[in-house]
């Protein structure tokens, strides 16, 4: 298999070579068609530190005052990625000073004299894509000062990387990638005067990815929010650029549209940040709300499971939560064994979260953060409710056996169950959970049942194995880091104070002991993990019904409203 895999590489990079030759004899462009407009929105606190010689792109910080962004020695394949792909682009056009302007226009050109001619790691469709995108949408401060033979030298590597993405994009792998490639060829035809040829045989394809990619319930294979954000937005874009230039905009690029903004809106916190779940995060802060607003779908009654997670709310709070299998297929490498596991946002504040995606920070942290140990659900000690094969893939998944939601008198319940543990331990998990119509109170009941008399026999063959000490479990609820949690004297209860004056109440029934521990919260754009802490209810199944039951309230002096200014 690793021969086959390292032949197919090979190909693939000879192929990338010849699409490269050919693209550089490719006529260029004399200029725009369509005026380019900035789209793409980055940081302004990333652009400074970039001006400041400090390059942080994929979880690694590089100090290297004055050095160009291509002399420095790339710590691994993903910043190198992460370079090539321009994004730090954004972050110096947020900015907008002129050490910024210069550093962004110094650092293209040094791209275009070292690797405009095919050389490089950058050559690949996907990388093409979101680099023709970021020159494209911030044209105007790259431009900015030049002469016509720079503006040429622009136009003419311009004009290259499009011709190369139009005889490789089906090389990208399918799904985000290969949209990416997609779109960055629709743009560069539209907007580069002499591309007008790449427009229909690029908005066709683009039209049969998203056919393939997204399905009816406007879901995509990975279950990642934040990939599924990111589609939207590249869709909007290039739906505004076709109208712009006056071409037709596919049919089945707008119902892709149509059929992913009310998913999104299911999977968005009160805080207007995405659920963490499946190789997510929260998304850059403003991103999905310019993605809906350019997307034109108007805000309506959205179904309460949507991609496989549930979504309840009450008031300004909102609990989400993975109540479905972990991703198959392809998608499988970077799944979470996050089935049942919940993040509860009050207001502008999370509280409870998953702690994230970890390859920021490495294989172990990528490795750590996929485990249901690090998601707000029930684990049994040493076994995540899915399990990894050969490889990275989640070969054992846990099939979710039973989901309903059912509005009650006290507020929405959701019940759900699985069988991650039912071939280990002859145990079905379950929980369920109730937020109030108030959003001041979420009522839970965490369960281990032995359903059936199979499923019996294999739990008594457990508890004789371990001597009747029973099958060890935690309930794990992790805190965000600005949360401030203290555990009171008999160890009873958990106050939980947040920075907008919230405080909320942490108890629980059943046979377990509480404790607070360390945890971690794993945030793109942080050089570390950020510390945090988790509640831990711990326990043993001793008996072929376990039950615990647990609430997270508002404490009755907390006001009904609180208005939180507190920015940061």
């Amino acid at each position: 298999m690793g021969r086959i895999s390292n032949a197919s590489g090979r190909l693939d990079r000879l192929a990338d070579r010849l699409a490269v030759l050919a693209a550089l004899r490719a006529r260029p462009a004399s200029g725009f068609a369509v005026q380019p407009e900035p789209r793409s929105v980055g940081s302004v606190t990333r652009g400074e530190r970039l001006v400041a010689g400090e390059v942080f792109l994929a979880g690694h910080l590089v100090a290297a005052p004055g050095v160009p962004l291509w002399d420095i020695a790339a710590p691994d394949a993903d910043f190198s990625a992460a370079a090539q792909g321009f994004g730090w682009l954004d972050d110096l056009a947020a900015l907008g000073t002129k050490p910024a302007r210069r550093q962004a226009q110094d650092w293209t050109w040094h791209w275009i004299a070292r690797h405009g001619a095919g050389q490089g790691a950058g050559w690949t469709p996907e990388l093409t894509g979101r680099r023709i995108l970021r020159w494209l949408h911030h044209a105007a401060l790259l431009l900015a000062g030049r002469d016509r033979a720079q503006a040429g030298g622009l136009y003419r590597a311009l004009s290259r990387q499009a011709a190369y993405l139009a005889r490789r994009w089906k090389a990208a792998p399918a799904g985000l990638p290969r949209i990416e490639a997609l779109v960055g060829l629709v743009h560069a035809g539209v907007l580069l005067a002499g591309m007008q040829r790449l427009i229909g045989p690029a908005t066709a394809a683009l039209a049969a990815a998203c056919e393939a990619e997204i399905d009816a319930e406007g879901g995509i294979a990975s279950r990642n929010p934040e990939e599924l954000s990111e589609l939207l937005t590249l869709l909007a874009w290039t739906a505004g650029v076709l109208t712009e230039g006056a071409h037709p905009v596919p049919a089945a690029l707008s119902a892709a549209i149509r059929r992913i903004a009310p998913t999104l809106r299911v999977l968005r916190h009160a805080d207007g940040g995405l659920a963490r779940f499946h190789g997510g995060g929260a998304g850059a802060e403003g991103r999905l709300d310019q993605a809906l607003a350019l997307a034109g779908v108007r805000a309506g009654a959205s179904a309460p499971i949507a991609m496989g997670f549930a979504r309840l709310s009450g008031r300004r709070t909102t609990v989400i939560v993975d109540a479905s299998a972990p991703p198959g297929g392809r998608a499988a490498r970077r799944a979470h064994a996050s089935t049942a596991a919940f993040e509860l946002t009050s207001g502008r504040r999370p509280v409870v979260v998953s702690c994230g995606a970890g390859e920021a920070f490495g294989p172990a942290w990528r490795q750590a953060a996929r485990a249901t140990q690090s998601h707000s659900v029930l684990a049994m000690e040493g076994a995540s409710s899915s399990r990894l094969g050969a490889g990275e893939d989640l070969a054992e998944r846990a099939v979710v056996t039973a989901c309903r939601i059912t509005p009650g008198l006290e507020g929405t319940d959701l019940y759900l169950a699985h069988d991650g543990w039912l071939a280990s331990h002859g145990l079905t998990a379950s929980r369920s959970l109730t937020l109030s119509h108030d959003g001041r109170r979420l009522s839970g009941v965490d369960s281990l049942t032995a359903l059936t008399h199979e499923a019996r026999r294999r739990f008594e063959e457990l508890m004789t194995a371990t001597a009747m000490t029973g099958a060890g479990f935690a309930i794990r609820f992790h805190l965000h880091p600005e949360v401030e949690a203290e555990l009171d004297l008999a160890e009873a209860a958990v106050t939980l104070h947040l920075r907008s004056g919230e405080v909320w109440i942490f108890r629980f029934t059943g046979p377990v002991a509480l404790g607070l521990e360390p945890s971690a919260y794993l945030e793109a754009g942080r050089s570390q993990p950020w510390p945090c802490a988790q509640i831990v209810l711990h326990g043993n199944a001793r008996g072929f019904e376990t039950r615990i039951g647990w609430t997270l309230a508002k404490a009755k002096d907390t006001p009904l409203a609180i208005r939180d200014l507190d920015g940061a």
